[in-house]
């Protein structure tokens, strides 16, 4: 049955479209009081993203409030350690821990991989099947996973951190074990990205949030081979990868041949023009920040961030939207896309 609205799939596949799509990266959450209402009648973050019933729902529910042109499965990044073997927990208002942590080729070694491990995962292709009945055809689904570098940092981290200096400074002192553990990622991310498309999902998006920690040299070594591996491996759906602050590394993100490249607040639209050229489509940009300003200021930035992009852009931010985002402005912020015409 085809999509009642699908400008997200047609823009990701290079056709003219009539305006941009837009949405949110976590755009279930916090801002909805639906939302909140779910999570304070449970005992965390955790119970809700392991619930597929649950996450199903608020996963529809900023469709329903927001009129956004795409769902985003309500998941966590970290159900790859989980699923790997390595337990995580999401301690309120200080965010993920890990009671232990990688140390040493012993631990890696322990890890499971691939699909084994990407298999009881359950939960989410069971929630993303749910969240496919609710939505009625109405708009696409994304799927996501996190990058393997941005896994690997938490994992040996234990925490987020501002730095991330463990994790990194493994690199320098354990290159070859990072690899073995890059490489246990990105087979497991592989698989589960592949699962998640057998239970339905359209699009699938690639968040390596802690790119920006790294320079070219370490980006170019331990994580555009594995970016690169993970695109190729997807070829059922519209790839998107987004590594925050890798300004660094745009052309060869851009050269791993993704349906779509995300680009956070700090980057300049012409120069990321630029570099990538102007027919690969482009995501995001918009400063969250952007969203506490007045209705007009709201307006004036999204008519500017339209015409710094032209076509081939979808409408999102640099990154998540905070949780504390007046709701009326979220709201704004969306109109104010879907009025732009081509």
């Amino acid at each position: 049955m085809k999509l009642k609205n699908d400008l997200l799939l047609r823009t990701l596949a290079g056709e003219k479209v009539e305006r941009p799509p837009v949405w949110l990266m976590r755009q279930a959450g916090r801002i909805l009081p639906e939302y909140r209402a779910i999570r304070s009648s449970l005992s965390g973050f955790v119970e809700l993203v392991t619930t597929p019933d649950l996450a199903a729902e608020v996963t529809v529910q900023p469709v329903d409030r927001l009129d956004v042109d795409a769902a985003i499965i309500f998941s966590d990044i970290l159900v790859i350690p989980e699923c790997m073997g390595l337990h995580y927990e999401l301690i309120e208002k200080k965010g993920p821990f890990f009671p232990k942590v990688l140390e040493s080729g012993s631990d890696i070694s322990k890890l499971i991989e691939g699909k084994s491990a990407a298999d009881k995962l359950e939960y989410v292709y069971d929630a993303i099947s749910i969240t496919k009945k609710k939505l009625e055809q109405r708009v696409p689904l994304i799927g996501f996973a996190g990058a393997p570098w941005t896994l690997m940092c938490y994992m040996i981290e234990g925490q987020g951190s501002k730095t991330f200096s463990k994790a990194k400074s493994f690199l320098y002192r354990e290159p070859a074990l990072a690899h073995v553990l890059l490489e246990k990622l990105t087979l497991t991310i592989i698989e589960y990205l592949k699962n998640k498309i057998q239970a339905g999902v359209d699009v699938v998006q690639v968040f390596d949030s802690w790119a920006g920690v790294l320079n070219k040299e370490l980006y170019s070594e331990f994580c555009i081979p594995y970016l690169k591996r993970i695109r190729e491996s997807i070829t059922d759906v519209p790839v998107i990868l987004f590594s925050k602050g890798a300004y660094f590394s745009l052309e060869d993100i851009a050269a791993c041949a993704p349906n779509a490249l995300g680009i956070d607040w700090t980057m300049t639209p012409s120069v990321v023009r630029n570099q990538v050229g102007s027919d690969i489509v482009l995501q995001g940009n918009m400063d969250p920040c952007n969203l506490y300003a007045s209705k007009e200021k709201i307006t004036k930035e999204v008519h500017t961030i339209s015409n710094a992009f032209g076509q081939n852009h979808i409408f999102n931010l640099g990154h998540g939207v905070y949780p504390d985002t007046p709701l009326e402005n979220v709201i704004h912020f969306v109109e104010s896309v879907k009025a732009i015409k081509y």
